[in-house]
């Protein structure tokens, strides 16, 4: 239930009492999102509550010294989940809910609401016109706001779905049908339409001012699914005409746009060269002339970097050995430069938003051994002061340095991992050490603070973490055909990670274990499988099992022929799916799941513990009506716990 109230919060570094490892690392972090307000005099932010909750604190910065934050706007998680919020206007804010519910046979449920707030928690409004009678069906897509319309108070530009009515009874039903934009006042809730809606529109893009340049088109088959390709269509300045942009095909080929600049009059987007993706631009004054912008010999140009209300794109970003940023903007170049020296600690800098007249910049800075702070940044005089840390309850716990390395796999090809040591532990040899693939397979591990490689860490686990062939970020002959398709390179790449860890004297043989979520969890399960004994134990959060139970879990969604095409047919989908092949499995497995995981269902950990009941070594610990991603301090805390417990009894390692 989504509530408004007025709360204390004790968010500051040391107001935290002294827990356990489990509960220090398993706790969510403080401030899981922030933003400032147009004038840059308020500070807003996401914090934590009890279970999958969270609530909206705002802070006073000309105010409150040190930082107060106070709750406006509370969401108790069950169902309704606040994931993002945004300054409309100085004193008004935008939160986007969203809440995951049980449709019995036809499985899970996911619906996404906006709502607007004042800043004092006054006037609460749902930005949604709501359902009538007469439709023919139900939306459960909210919208999404596309231009925050810097020069209008706390008016945005909404994308929202049209579903058609029953004409029975009436002379006005509504028959169009699709996704549209439309212009809303947060204060009142008035929505007028600015763009008319279009069966298979699922994108636009404005040029921060208003103007609805960019839209892109999917077509869908006769039974109701997507297509495998996206149409992408301009206007130029002052027309209402569409023209053809691009084609982008779900294997990631075309040009895919990311933002207008109407200034220079072009779109900027990812395109691939020489089998990575890189940064482009292209005119938008009819002549379409697309020029190069920056692109990396070795990996993908993987997103590009916004600023200020109007979504100014100033840079690319894209990850090595660290995450590193090129600036089209010389201000902000010799800005971060400038920063990056007054902070040598925290290597990671991340300009998070600014004022409207970009004087007061809100600013993320983070490292391997920090999970990071924001601090305000005074441009005109010059001042940076430190606002919240994000996980005060590590203030005092000693984290582990994380390096990056390399090892070569069976073929003699390098694979680009992170190790990350026991605190104090350099250069330790014989230790109890984890192999860590990471979720996906279309992901990539990137050095800086993780809270499940550092909890081991802390609790003397050496810890690897492979970025194996079918690793996204490092351009398409790496990626391959993903990491299910291409299942026996991936899962080979994370086998010859223990045994570098093995051979380098770094892992005790006896005490080498495997642990993943999400695909991380297919690949500790299939390597099980696989390579009986290689780990001796094995633990699996969120798995998927079954590769064909995976695809018939979007049987009835829109995205089914994608997520069939990314799986694929073949007898890689038989030799692919560990749960066919469990008696193979030797060592002792322990699986977590939520049953409302979207992402992969608990049924996928149902069906694996099933068929390990007769070794009597598996156990599967479901979480009621959590998600994927099982956001709760609690829950995270006790399978952290559990995990350590486990490692230990299994690998016989003393508490």
């Amino acid at each position: 239930m989504l509530l408004t109230a007025i709360l204390p919060a004790l968010l500051l570094a040391g107001t935290v009492p002294a827990i356990d490892p489990a509960q220090a690392f398993g706790r969510r972090e403080e401030i899981e999102q922030a933003s400032l307000s147009p004038d840059g005099t308020k500070f807003a932010f996401l914090g934590p509550r009890t279970g999958q909750g969270s609530a909206l604190y705002v802070v006073d910065l000309a105010t409150d010294s040190p930082p107060a934050p106070h709750a406006i706007l509370v969401a108790d998680g069950d169902p309704e989940r606040i994931s993002s919020c945004r300054w409309a206007a100085n004193t008004r804010l935008v939160c986007s809910i969203y809440g995951i519910t049980s449709l019995g046979a036809a499985g899970l449920g996911y619906t996404t609401r906006y709502v607007a707030v004042d800043s004092d928690s006054g006037n609460l409004k749902l930005l949604y016109q709501g359902d009538s009678s007469r439709q023919l069906g139900f939306s459960t897509f909210g919208g999404r706001i596309i231009d925050w319309l810097p020069d209008e108070d706390g008016a945005v530009l909404m994308m929202r779905e049209y579903i058609p009515e029953a004409s029975i009874g009436t002379r006005v039903a509504q028959t169009q049908q699709g996704i549209g934009v439309g212009r809303v006042d947060t204060r009142s809730g008035l929505f007028s339409r600015v763009e008319s809606p279009r069966d298979g529109a699922w994108e636009y893009i404005t040029d921060g001012r208003g103007n609805v340049r960019i839209m892109g088109v999917i077509a869908t088959d006769s039974g109701g699914y997507s297509r495998d390709k996206t149409k992408y269509m301009y206007r130029k300045k002052g027309s209402r005409d569409w023209e053809d942009l691009s084609i982008v095909t779900s294997d990631g080929a075309g040009f895919d746009p990311y933002g207008v600049d109407p200034d220079e009059d072009v779109v900027y987007g990812l395109k691939t060269l020489n089998g990575r993706k890189a940064a482009y631009k292209i005119a938008l004054d009819g002549s379409l002339k697309e020029t190069l912008i920056f692109a990396h010999p070795s990996v993908d140009v993987d997103r590009f970097l916004q600023i200020g209300r109007r979504g100014r794109i100033v840079g690319v970003s894209f990850a090595t050995d660290r995450r590193e940023t090129f600036f089209f903007d010389p201000e902000l170049r010799k800005l971060a430069a400038s920063l990056a020296r007054a902070m040598p600690t925290l290597p990671l800098i991340q300009f998070v938003d600014s004022s409207v007249d970009g004087q007061r910049l809100l600013i993320w800075a983070g490292s391997d051994t920090d999970a990071g702070r924001y601090y305000l940044f005074d441009r005109s005089k010059r001042e940076l002061n430190e606002l919240l840390t994000v996980r005060p309850a590590l203030a005092n716990v000693s984290l582990a340095s994380v390096k990056p390395i390399s090892y070569k796999a069976a073929d003699g090809t390098n694979i680009p991992a992170y190790l990350t040591m026991p605190p104090g532990k350099a250069d330790a040899k014989g230790l109890p050490a984890i192999v860590m693939p990471h979720g996906g397979p279309g992901a990539r591990d990137e050095w800086g603070f993780d809270w499940l490689s550092q909890y081991f860490a802390n609790r003397g686990f050496a810890v690897l973490q492979p970025n194996f062939r079918g690793s996204a970020g490092y351009g398409q002959d790496w990626f391959a055909k993903n990491g299910f398709q291409n299942w026996h390179t991936a899962i080979s790449d994370v086998d010859d990670g223990g045994r570098w860890l093995i051979s380098s004297g770094i892992a005790d043989p006896k005490k080498l274990a495997i642990v993943g979520w999400s695909y991380g969890g297919y690949a500790a399960l299939q390597s099980a499988a696989t390579e009986p004994g290689l780990f001796g134990a094995v633990v699996a959060i969120a798995p998927v099992t079954d590769l064909d139970l995976l695809r018939e879990e979007s049987r009835y969604w829109s995205n089914y022929n994608q997520v069939s095409g990314f799986i694929g047919t073949g007898p890689h989908v038989e030799a692919g799916s560990p749960a066919r092949h469990a008696d193979k499995i030797r060592s002792p497995v322990l699986m977590f799941h939520g049953t409302y995981d979207r992402n992969v269902g608990v049924r996928e950990s149902q069906v694996m513990a099933s068929r390990l009941k007769s070794s009597g070594k598996a156990t599967l610990v479901t979480f009621n009506k959590l998600d994927h991603y099982l956001n709760d301090s609690e829950v995270r805390s006790r399978m952290l716990s559990q995990t350590d417990s486990f490692l230990r009894t299994s690998l016989g390692i003393s508490p």
